[in-house]
């Protein structure tokens, strides 16, 4: 028994979460999982109608009587500072302290990736550390609007932050099977940050000998996932150098259009959201790509604790690339709805 709330959002967010609704109670269907899905009016139309971006309310009840969360996306040109997006997301990242953005990069169809000579066995899983770094909020302007003007962001980067997202990333590859570990920082250059990353990497890596673990400068990387990312097995890195990088390593994998991902805290509630975004220029067409939402739907039903059905709807995913039952950015000709559909019936059978 599980209990989820679908916040379908902004833009092509309701569109991709409607598809991820239908295969996920397909799934639960199939395999004797009781699931309730509640929805939820959370997003810029909210916003512009009550001036409410979410109440604090609203928050203790998401993370106490549910599981988890589908968000779709959030972003709405008529809100140019996105202020409701920050309120919702952020919000409901630091309340839940979700310090794990956790971000799968696997090639399902060689065909996909942009790469010459691509390698199939390409599943990279991205540990980002989701609540510090300098995405959390500390700092200011000075003299604003001014020629003068000085600005500045500070990374925050505690022990224990660091801690336990590097140990989330080796219990990740020993629970999983991966033999390798890669640490991603700028050490070189931001010395106390990256002195404390690697100090706590090496003292974690200690306790799992069987893994091997090594680190690499944050632009040594971006070049060495565009030329041998099979080499890659599980990364944990900071928020910003998390960012960037889980979104290169997507695009590697096959683009945003395929690319799911977790803000966990293990044991406790989740939220899920498509990385690609809220794509107003496409909303209402019916040719979002809702893969990478199904793909978050998969995780939910593994955070439930039912793998064999997150592998069903793992299967229905690559069946549906592979079969050419795909929206127009991946060569096919389905529509949004009819992908859901399709997977629906196919997960019944």
């Amino acid at each position: 028994m599980g209990r989820i709330a679908l916040i379908g959002g902004d833009g092509i967010g309701p569109e991709v979460i409607r598809v991820a609704e239908v295969v996920l109670e397909a799934a639960a269907a199939g395999h004797g999982i009781r699931v309730t899905l509640d929805h939820w009016d959370l997003g810029a139309d909210r916003y512009l109608r009550d001036g409410v971006t979410i109440t604090d309310e609203e928050r203790d009840r998401l993370t106490g009587d549910y599981d988890a969360a589908l968000l779709g996306a959030l972003g709405d040109p008529r809100v140019p500072d996105n202020a409701h997006a920050r309120d919702i997301l952020l919000g409901l990242r630091f309340s839940a302290d979700l310090y794990i953005n956790f971000r799968p990069c696997r090639l399902l169809v060689p065909d996909l990736s942009p790469l010459r000579n691509t390698d199939p066995g390409i599943d990279i899983v991205f540990f980002r550390e989701n609540t510090e770094g300098l995405y959390a909020g500390v700092g200011g302007s000075f003299k604003t609007g001014t020629r003068d003007e000085i600005a500045t962001e500070q990374s925050i980067n505690t022990w224990r932050g660091v801690e336990r997202i590097v140990r989330a990333a080796f219990e990740h590859a020993a629970r999983t099977g991966r033999g390798r570990v890669t640490l991603v920082d700028k050490a070189n250059v931001l010395r106390h940050e990256g002195g404390l990353w690697r100090r706590v990497f090496a003292e974690v890596g200690v306790g799992f000998p069987d893994i091997a673990r090594d680190a690499m400068y944050v632009d040594a990387m971006a070049m060495d996932l565009v030329r041998r990312p099979h080499r890659y097995e599980v990364v944990v890195t900071s928020n910003l150098f998390g960012d960037i990088l889980s979104d290169l390593g997507a695009q590697v994998t096959g683009g945003l259009g395929l690319a799911p991902s977790g803000n966990l805290n293990p044991g406790s509630w989740a939220l899920f959201e498509p990385v690609h975004g809220s794509a107003p220029d496409i909303a209402g067409r019916g040719i979002a790509n809702p893969l990478a939402a199904v793909g978050c739907a998969s995780l939910a039903l593994a955070h439930l604790g039912s793998e064999e059905a997150a592998a069903a709807v793992d299967e229905c995913i690559v069946a549906s690339i592979r079969e050419g039952v795909t929206t127009p950015d991946l060569g096919g000709h389905a529509t949004t709805r009819t992908v859901g559909e399709w997977m629906a019936a196919r997960l019944a059978d």
